[in-house]
């Protein structure tokens, strides 16, 4: 289950502001505007704190197994002990990750209720100030998965472990692998005409000058102009070292010296962008950035569509074999260097070549899903993930897993994973379980009476 962190906030009234309690549950109504429910290691869990995250999880449509009035605060004592870890082994995050990590929670509440307009109105808030709500929350997260990969970053799981694991299941809690694809992907990118990246190079130029005249700010344009996601945060990209970045970009960005003017226009796999330093720390810079996309016509659509067609014919009468058409035609670094087979990255875990369809290009999901084992798709349009850019691509259906139940022949990295994620939650909850016995906790009386998960809170 996937917790989301709720904001507190202890509100003192007058003078009472500058006072700390030693022992919260001992403080008198009259000094407090809340309730203190539980105190884990001198940190109070408040009765707004539980409600705040009460609605996290309405909102979030997450399930909560029993009273939430007993789930919850065991969830935010839990927190409290990895952040008292994380204080002990010091752990911190960056501005960086907090912004990645909201911009990712907006996004994903927007996709889910439809446009910002509606994020808004449900809030009652402004997206800024949805946002500032989030940041010490995203921070918390972050903080605490942290602390877990670091208790648990040894983690493996042996062949023998993996069998042994698969031989003890009853036969009812075997795992059902949903039906799998591999692929290979010919990717062909448009030709755009002179006079459409003219125009592009024009834009940035007119951008530029603005920026170092002193007429508008870069990060304005930024977010009215950008193509990139960091259009959101008025194109800053927060502080990356060098290899962070593909070499272009990185050549002139790392050459810059004065954070009142605009760099050149550079020339990417991505696109055209113009940058501006922001600031440097040693080997890393903090910089914004514009970038622009030359737009294809659809007459220019057209003729990479076409000229797949072409290739696709010669590949199927047997004149050229789809690897050495891949080779000499493809304009896509990833899948050309890789005879065109897609690759998918598992969070976490490892890459295989395995797909379920939905973990597929949405325009390659549907494509596939209708081809024979052998077969070659006719030309279509899509969105290449990397880029953002329209391109034009022909896939072949490699090999089709139907959905089966596991076995460790076919399905080995999977229920790899399934033990260590097994043998991570073992050692996790070791942890609480040896966390508590050190650490001074007390709950409010009328919160008492719950079937915990971890039964060391109430100390007799």
């Amino acid at each position: 289950m996937k917790i989301r962190i709720a904001a507190y906030m202890i509100v003192f009234l007058g003078l009472m502001q500058s006072f700390i309690f030693t022992d919260p549950l001992a403080a008198q109504n009259d000094n407090v505007i809340d309730e203190v429910v539980w105190v884990v290691g001198g940190e109070p869990i408040l009765k707004s704190e539980v409600e705040s995250r009460l609605k996290d999880f309405l909102s979030d449509e997450v399930k909560i197994d029993g009273d939430p009035y007993c789930f919850i605060p065991e969830q935010l004592a839990i927190e409290k002990l990895y952040l008292d870890q994380a204080k002990l082994d010091s752990i911190e995050v960056t501005d960086q990750e907090v912004i990645e990590r909201v911009e990712n929670k907006i996004n994903d509440d927007v996709r889910r209720i439809g446009s910002v307009e509606r994020l808004e109105q449900y809030f009652g808030m402004t997206l800024e100030q949805i946002k500032e709500k989030w940041r010490p929350l995203a921070r918390t997260m972050l903080i605490v998965g942290k602390v877990q990969e670091n208790l648990v970053k040894n983690v493996n799981a042996t062949p023998a472990e993996v069998r042994r694991y698969f031989n003890k299941l009853p036969a009812d809690s075997i795992p059902f692998i949903p039906t799998q694809v591999e692929a290979q992907i010919l990717i062909v990118e448009p030709k755009v005409s002179e006079a459409e990246i003219e125009n592009v190079k024009s834009k940035l130029r007119e951008f530029a000058d603005r920026v170092n005249n002193g007429e508008t700010a870069f990060s304005t344009l930024a977010t009215l102009y950008s193509e990139d996601g960091s259009s959101r945060r008025g194109g800053e990209l927060g502080f990356k070292g060098k290899g962070e970045f593909v070499p272009e970009f990185a050549e002139v960005a790392f050459n810059l010296t004065d954070p009142k003017r605009v760099s050149k226009i550079v020339k990417t796999e991505f696109g055209y962008h113009i940058i501006q330093l922001i600031e440097k720390r040693g080997d890393r810079i903090n910089c914004r950035h514009i970038l622009i996309n030359p737009v294809p016509t659809n007459a220019e659509i057209g003729a990479a569509l076409t000229r797949l067609d072409s290739i696709s014919t010669a590949i199927k009468k047997n004149e050229i074999s789809f690897e050495q058409a891949v080779m000499y035609f493809s304009t896509d670094k990833a899948t050309r260097n890789n005879s065109g087979n897609m690759a998918n990255s598992m969070e976490g875990a490892y890459s295989t070549s395995r797909f379920k369809l939905d973990e597929l290009p949405p325009e390659v999901g549907k494509t596939v899903e209708s081809l024979k084992v052998g077969e070659l798709s006719k030309p279509f349009l899509m969105i290449d993930r990397a880029s953002n850019k329209k391109v034009c691509a022909v896939v072949k259906l490699k090999n089709r897993i139907e959905g089966h139940v596991a076995n460790t022949g076919e399905d080995f990295q999977e229920l790899k994973s399934i033990v260590e994620m097994s043998k991570k939650d073992l050692i996790l909850r070791k942890w609480i379980s040896e966390k508590q016995k050190s650490t001074y906790v007390r709950i409010n009386e009328k919160w008492r009476k719950c079937d915990f998960q971890y039964k060391g809170w109430v100390k007799e």
